[in-house]
């Protein structure tokens, strides 16, 4: 079922794990030193690759709590054995569907994609998942339907975080349709060929490369078709800094900070920062949703 796409990067692209955890050092050293002022930009070859603990150590899931280690000290609180989605909308098959039916039905493979977070650093990963579209041609997608929502699990007694009005839970995303049906869009089931762990969106979480991070919704329990466009928990919450389709776009920054440049994590403190590529390096793959469109109104 899976459409193939080619992949331009490579297991020495990854980032290491032991760099992730300098992450932690590196965001609580830019509060003291600006975004814009650590150093020139770097090619992106001088960048070394990313880990497993880097990759698993250091999060936002805000149901765990705002620290970025919050998620790995409380989300084994989080049960993920049984685990259902539920679809519905503008489906022809709607209804609960449980993980191992769905994976009895998909085509699971890796996909190392790169990995732009809107606080301006970065990483590569190696996901393993099936492609979206493949699990909403499952449930039969109608006619007339133009958006994708997605909801996060929402359950206070595993989730700590979600006792403080942060976000308003539960945690929201969309897609328009075609992006959500675009063959880089992946529902991923795991990392490094292992089950992706909690802290990382156990057992499904969306992953959408050439937008910011947050766009990536972890723990999915519900996916509805629509024709309107859904409300995202970021955007309702600020608008102004969150746009709905916040696709990566050096040329228009954060109204805190530049998006021109990024850190790619494991580089320390004082690595070089490097450009940020447009729709994060797969300009050329999904460009042409976008044509005709104002990307700094549409942000």
């Amino acid at each position: 079922m899976a459409h193939r796409w080619k992949n331009d990067l490579t297991h020495a692209d990854v980032t290491p794990e032991a760099a992730f955890l300098n992450r932690r050092h590196f965001m609580a050293g830019l509060a003291g030193v600006g975004l814009a002022s650590i150093a020139k930009p770097a090619l992106a070859e001088e960048l070394e690759p990313n880990s497993w603990e880097e990759i698993t150590t250091y999060n936002n899931f805000y149901e765990f709590g705002t620290g970025k280690g919050d998620p790995v000290q409380y989300a084994n609180l989080m049960k993920t054995d049984p685990w259902t989605v539920q679809i519905d909308g503008m489906v022809d098959r709607p209804g609960d569907y449980g993980f191992e039916q769905i994976m009895s039905e998909m085509t699971v493979e890796e996909r190392i994609y790169r990995f732009r977070c809107v606080e301006a650093w970065s990483m590569v990963i190696p996901w393993n998942g099936f492609e979206l579209a493949d699990l909403l041609n499952l449930a039969g997608v109608q006619e007339g339907a133009k958006y994708v929502g997605f909801e996060t699990l929402y359950r206070p007694e595993e989730m700590p975080g979600t006792q403080y009005p942060v976000l308003e839970w539960p945690y929201k995303e969309g897609l328009r349709l075609d992006e959500a049906m675009h063959p880089l869009t992946i529902m991923a089931t795991g990392i490094y060929g292992k089950p992706i762990p909690n802290q990382n969106g156990a057992p499904l979480r969306l992953v959408v490369p050439w937008k910011y991070g947050f766009k990536s919704i972890k723990s999915i329990v519900r996916i509805t078709l629509t024709d309107k466009e859904p409300p995202t928990s970021w955007n309702q919450a600020n608008g102004r800094e969150y746009g709905f389709y916040s696709n990566v776009n050096p040329e228009v920054s954060h109204p805190r900070w530049s998006q021109a440049s990024e850190r790619k994590i494991g580089g320390g403190l004082f690595a070089k920062r490097i450009p940020t590529l447009m729709f994060n390096g797969y300009e050329k793959e999904v460009a042409s949703l976008y044509e005709g469109m104002d990307l700094a109104k549409f942000y």
